[in-house]
């Protein structure tokens, strides 16, 4: 018998009454009336209340018992009374008795409380980070994290998957994001690079005559932290499979996303099988490529109205003609919210640095016409058109804007967001998939004018390639795609360039010579040449699916050992200095920064 524990502090109920038992775990809680100490015992499952009283010889040197000290308790079941039985908790109609009790390991005084789920500054939390894991709230996030992990490798095995792992250290590539270097102690003056994702050795999987590969992959990237992306390193269900079309990828990924959501989730899923919407018309509607369909706001482009000659707004006519574009939001039955509402997401406006949203509401006494400061610049045929265009009724409110595309698209798509939300449209209680498809193959660089590619490099052009006409590479679709959940990207994918001819006219659409591709990715193009199935895949992000689960805002809340903003783990001391035998061993020097 184990000499730790008879049961864990999840497990005791009614049917235990009387027996002598033993428990181990920590002292979550202390609560002392005079002649009895209550003391909630914590452990990985659970908690039970102990009770010991004044005449017991133990009462005295427990009382002075600090917080989170580790013990073992001995006693006997017995029955709360009627008043004080938990209902919150799984042991709440029994507790223990203390006959006598060991410590099994000392606590300092706490930097902070366990107990409690109350906020403290990442600083203290991720310093504590062995501390800051046994709060109740973070724990479950973890022990969550890896049932999602558990089920979605079960999940991907009955789909026939099966699970490789790829090297860790390997060769640089020029991905996204700046690699993370490794000297190389046996090849002076050489490295390895840590994977910003096994995007390459995938490929190869495929082109070694696997069928269907999956692996919950460790990617490292250095880039800077935001709210959804851990600094330093992330994990990714990366997946890839062989002579498949789009359609096959989304099967795939739409089963085992809904199946995954359902069973980990109370939240309602808004599509089952998720909508396919494409990048033009996603940047058009939403101003962003990652839409929150919760919302239901629509942007529309109504630049045309401002080439009427029934509108006088000359402010918007003279940008359109300029080359600007005026896109909108159409809100419902708004007409009784107060002036100070409207103003109010102006002023928010010009704060993102935009020079406002103009606005006006549909109204009707007799006749059509715009209430608010910029109403009278529009005839009423120009408001029916307006009202045509946008779907709208007598009663809702436009807010428009007026810039360059570009520009347009980052305060629309904010100020969708920002009105979703105070009008109250958006409902926490649900997940909203979607694909994001059709992206362009390629993108013109506002700064040097030149051709670059969009999204993804080894990506598969769209349409009749040998009729493709190359001359006009912007108008090239690719077969890429985006999951995105909620306005969180979870995922890029790519049905695969598996041709190598089509890979060098591609490169060079984008600049690069032949010597440059095969010096750059000479694995790749090797590997391709000697017979490669059609391929693609996606890598949707365990630490996003994780947290959109959780209901968090920050992916530090489902990571267990996080690093700060800067990508330090305060915790271990790292990054760290070396020594000089170490940096000699490597044939390394370093310079200090003046």
């Amino acid at each position: 018998m184990n000499k730790y524990r008879t049961h864990n502090c999840n497990e005791l109920r009614k049917e235990d009454l009387d027996k002598n038992i033993s428990l181990s775990g920590w002292i979550n809680k202390k609560r002392d009336h005079g002649n009895l100490l209550f003391i909630d015992l914590r452990d990985n499952y659970g908690i039970t209340q102990c009770i010991i009283d004044k005449e017991n010889k133990n009462f005295l040197k427990l009382e002075k018992v600090q917080l989170e000290t580790v013990v073992k308790f001995e006693g006997k079941v017995v029955n709360r009374s009627n008043d004080t039985i938990n209902k919150d908790i799984d042991t709440g109609e029994v507790e223990v008795a203390i006959n006598t009790f060991e410590i099994l390991g000392t606590c300092k005084e706490l930097p902070i409380p366990v107990f409690s789920d109350q906020e403290y500054a990442e600083e203290i939390r991720l310093r504590y980070r062995f501390l800051d894991l046994r709060r109740k709230k973070i724990h479950e996030n973890i022990i969550l994290r890896s049932k999602v992990i558990s089920y979605i490798r079960n999940e991907m095995m009955k789909l026939g998957f099966l699970e490789f792992q790829t090297p860790i250290l390997t060769s640089s590539s020029p991905e996204g994001a700046r690699d993370f270097l490794v000297p190389s102690r046996l090849n002076p003056g050489k490295f390895y690079a840590l994977p910003q994702a096994p995007q390459q050795f995938k490929q190869l999987i495929m082109v070694s005559g696997f069928d269907k590969y999956f692996q919950i992959a460790p990617c490292f990237r250095d880039e800077d932290a935001r709210a959804d992306r851990s600094p330093g390193e992330f994990y990714q269900l990366d997946l890839e499979m062989s002579f498949v079309e789009q359609e096959d990828v989304f099967d795939v990924v739409e089963k085992l996303l809904v199946n995954t959501f359902k069973e980990f989730s109370n939240k309602k899923l808004m599509y089952n099988q998720f909508p396919k919407i494409s990048y033009a018309d996603a940047m058009l509607k939403y101003g962003s490529d990652k839409p929150d369909l919760r919302n239901p706001l629509i942007i529309n482009d109504i630049t045309e109205i401002f080439t009427r000659d029934d509108v006088s707004f000359e402010i918007f006519k003279k940008l359109v003609k300029s080359g600007s574009k005026v896109r909108c939001i159409s809100t419902t039955n708004t007409k009784d919210k107060p002036r100070s509402f409207f103003d109010n997401i102006d002023k928010w406006a010009k704060e993102q640095g935009a020079s406002g949203l103009a606005y006006f509401t549909f109204e009707e006494k007799g006749d059509l016409f715009a209430k608010g400061p910029i109403g009278k610049f529009f005839s009423k045929e120009a408001l029916v058109e307006i009202m045509k265009k946008t779907n709208s009724k007598v009663g809702d409110s436009i807010f428009m804007a007026c810039g360059k595309q570009r520009d347009l698209e980052k305060i629309t798509a904010q100020a969708r967001d920002k009105i979703g939300k105070d009008l109250g449209l958006i409902d926490d209680n649900i997940f909203a998939f979607c694909w994001i498809i059709d992206y362009p193959m390629f993108e013109r660089n506002e700064e040097t004018n030149k051709v670059e590619f969009s999204h993804n490099p080894f990506s598969m052009p769209q349409g009749n390639l040998s009729d493709k006409d190359f001359e006009n590479p912007l108008d090239i679709l690719a077969f890429q795609y985006d999951i995105v959940c909620n306005g969180i990207e979870l995922s890029s994918g790519a049905i695969r360039n598996h041709i190598p001819e089509l890979m060098y006219k591609l490169f060079s659409i984008a600049g690069y010579d032949k010597k440059q591709v095969d010096e750059k990715f000479s694995g790749m193009i090797n590997a391709l040449s000697y017979g490669a199935p059609p391929h693609g895949g996606i890598a949707p992000g365990i630490d996003r699916i994780v947290m959109l689960l959780a209901n968090e805002k920050n992916i530090r809340e489902v990571t267990m050992f996080p690093m700060n903003q800067n990508a330090q783990d305060l915790m271990m001391n790292a990054p760290s200095e070396v020594t000089e035998e170490q940096l000699k061993e490597l044939n390394l020097a370093y310079k200090t920064k003046k």
